[in-house]
């Protein structure tokens, strides 16, 4: 069997269309978040803290991503393997930097922070983890972890593209494979010690399963817009066919049936075990127009994208798919809130602060999105020389695409048609 298959652009993204919006995105974003911090500083805290934690899943699911691919040997992942490196390399130094308003504003934004004596129950069991000089210590040691195992496997990613030798693959699994292991480690203590620790009082083992399933989701949703948008530019033609958004949308469909799982487990085991340690979380947030926000949760969060993806020509279809990826950033926004705000919030989920709310994650987005366009206009938008990248077109060998470097590769939609294959 012998195949000839089109050379897919690894051009450099064209930035212009992008420029402005990241400035635009960090204007606003800035002098809202000037405005909240110079009338309300906590209300500042509490929004930051959840355009933080809104991106860090974002940053997190990606990662998660590029560790399968490598852990599974994926074909099919090989077309957004790049978009995800991208996206996982956000964790440092961008959300590191990003984290440091967290940091000063902790004593303002943990209660358990104030605690002087030893009094709380609580508090004192949990003495080990919840100090101030551990706060501050697992942090360091969770962006460590996330920057090692992010810029090694892009390192070794882009160092493939150079001479496509087998070492690189070799390194690429390892990595995955100690970074399988510490991943969970790493992300529930972040999810603890910065969400879950609002309400130090509170237990669930859950809660780093809900949070990496909710990173996962939206994530997957985000790989799929931004897919959508680079074919609808000419780019990556040739590698992003209806196998790679039919995979991202049974994986969308897939984490949306995981996500309700934990979430309904975690509820059900609390309201069955009637603690009050326990369901006073639940509690709180049934109470005034919270009520209503765990309803959006539950029909908009589960029952629209579950009922939505099930026909499995759907997937496949943009016309319903760009709405539904929008809509994920929206459900993934009002699930954040639902699990910060309430401290600050008690009685009703507030629109006031909502307004500070966007103004951080419009200013975190466009630092962000500064950050990730960059990388893409700087490194080729696929692996050039991955092993898979021939069965990822539908041929067996590729011989174009192993020996077109990346600077001489042409704008992607010049290079031919689909890739066809001959016995």
């Amino acid at each position: 069997m012998s195949a000839s298959a089109p050379t897919p652009a690894a051009g450099p993204l064209d930035l212009a269309r992008w420029r402005n919006l990241p400035l635009g995105l960090m204007a606003v974003g800035g002098l809202g978040c000037l405005v909240t911090l110079l009338v309300n500083s906590r209300q500042f805290g509490f929004s930051w803290l959840l355009g933080f934690m809104f991106y860090l899943s974002l940053a997190l699911g990606a990662l998660f991503l590029v560790l399968m691919h490598h852990l599974f040997d994926a074909s099919w992942s090989v077309a957004i393997r790049r978009l995800c490196e991208h996206l996982a390399a956000l964790c440092f130094p961008w959300l590191a930097l990003l984290f440091v308003p967290i940091a000063l504003l902790a004593p303002r934004i943990y209660p358990w922070m104030r605690e002087t004596g030893t009094t709380d129950h609580f508090l004192s069991a949990k003495a080990p983890l919840f100090t101030r000089p551990m706060f501050y210590v697992v942090a360091v040691f969770c962006f460590w972890i996330w920057g090692l195992f992010t810029h090694r496997l892009r390192r070794w990613s882009l160092q493939q593209d150079a001479d496509g030798a087998a070492r690189c693959t070799q390194m690429m699994r390892r990595y995955s494979g100690g970074g399988v292991v510490l991943y969970p480690i790493v992300l529930t203590l972040a999810a603890i010690m910065w969400v879950k620790a609002l309400q130090h009082q509170w237990f669930s083992t859950m809660y780093g399963v809900y949070y990496f399933a909710e990173s996962v989701w939206v994530t997957v949703a985000t790989v799929y817009f931004i897919a959508l948008l680079l074919k609808s530019a000419g780019k990556l033609d040739a590698l992003l066919q209806e196998t790679q958004f039919y995979m991202l949308g049974s994986l969308l469909l897939a984490f949306t049936v995981f996500y309700a799982y934990i979430h309904f487990a975690q509820y059900f085991i609390i309201w069955n075990a009637n603690l009050p340690e326990e369901t006073y979380w639940y509690v709180l947030r049934e109470r005034g127009s919270w009520w209503y926000v765990g309803m959006i949760i539950i029909f908009g969060h589960f029952f629209l994208p579950f009922l939505a993806l099930l026909r499995i020509d759907v997937k496949l279809k943009f016309a319903c798919m760009l709405p539904l990826c929008l809509w994920a950033w929206l459900m993934h926004y009002f699930d954040m809130a639902f699990n910060i705000m309430p401290v600050l919030h008690p009685n009703n989920f507030s629109f006031t602060g909502m307004w500070a709310d966007l103004s951080c994650l419009a200013l975190m987005g466009g630092v962000l999105l500064r950050a990730f366009v960059r990388d893409c206009g700087r490194y080729p938008l696929y692996p050039l020389k991955d092993p898979r990248l021939g069965e990822c077109l539908g041929v067996y060998h590729a011989p174009a695409v192993a020996s077109t470097p990346a600077s001489a590769a042409p704008p992607l939609g010049t290079a031919g048609a689909k890739p066809k294959t001959a016995s």
